[in-house]
């Protein structure tokens, strides 16, 4: 099973973000790409990435400080792209909240590389595995489970479960659901959706459980465990 990671590319040379996203897209990362620290941070508190690639030289905004702000804002790995390239640099950036950092010109396979390391030591750091209520699932492993009861979700199942806990007590609109399940924006339609919806919801309610999925009628889904 393969998960779509997401990651959040802050980065105003556009010639070098169409590059790295178009790179990371071939590669099976969702990714979505914006100009500004402002913008950035907005993109970080809407959808919840799990990678963030931060220029630090932003037109709104520039420096090692950027990691604190964005940190404050969001779990996600860290990753520090910028021309600056002393040692003093690196350690503040560091310190203040970056999980590595790469000089550019830099080559996008030593991007992709950086990207598969953070993902690999957040997952050990137990950022891998959702919680909501009695419900875990574990990105890495693939596996989903209420309580002490083990879920047998197919693939497209496990990923629409991960996108909805991913914003538990949110509204997840139908193409929100279809960028993080299939990596596109206009999807399946919303009755093929409501198909995989319904047997998740069987599999979560088996031996009596409580409704964990809600409809929210022409708008989409909202995972909430009360």
């Amino acid at each position: 099973m393969t998960i779509k990671w997401k990651i959040a590319l802050v980065e105003d040379d556009r010639r070098l973000a169409r590059a790295v996203a178009t790179g990371l897209g071939e590669e099976g990362y969702t990714v979505r790409a914006v100009e500004s620290a402002g913008r950035g941070l907005d993109l970080v508190r809407q959808w919840n990435p799990d990678v963030v690639l931060l220029d630090l030289m932003l037109p709104d905004n520039e420096g090692p400080e950027l990691f604190e702000a964005f940190r404050a804002e969001t779990d996600a790995a860290l990753v520090g792209i910028s021309a600056r390239s002393s040692v003093s640099d690196r350690i503040a950036g560091l310190k203040m909240g970056a999980d590595d950092y790469l000089t550019k010109p830099f080559a996008l396979e030593e991007l992709m590389a950086r990207v598969e390391a953070v993902i690999r030591r957040h997952r050990g750091k137990g950022g891998s595995k959702l919680t909501s209520g009695d419900v875990v699932v574990d990105l890495s492993e693939g596996r989903a489970r209420r309580d002490d009861r083990q879920l047998s979700l197919t693939g497209i199942e496990f990923r629409v479960l991960a996108a909805l806990m991913r914003s538990s007590g949110q509204l997840v609109t139908y193409a929100q659901l279809a960028e993080a399940v299939w990596a596109v924006t206009t999807g399946p339609e919303s009755n093929s959706l409501e198909v995989h919806i319904s047997r998740i919801r069987q599999k979560l309610e088996q031996e009596g459980g409580s409704r964990l999925i809600h409809t929210v009628r022409g708008l989409g889904y909202r995972f909430s465990p009360e």
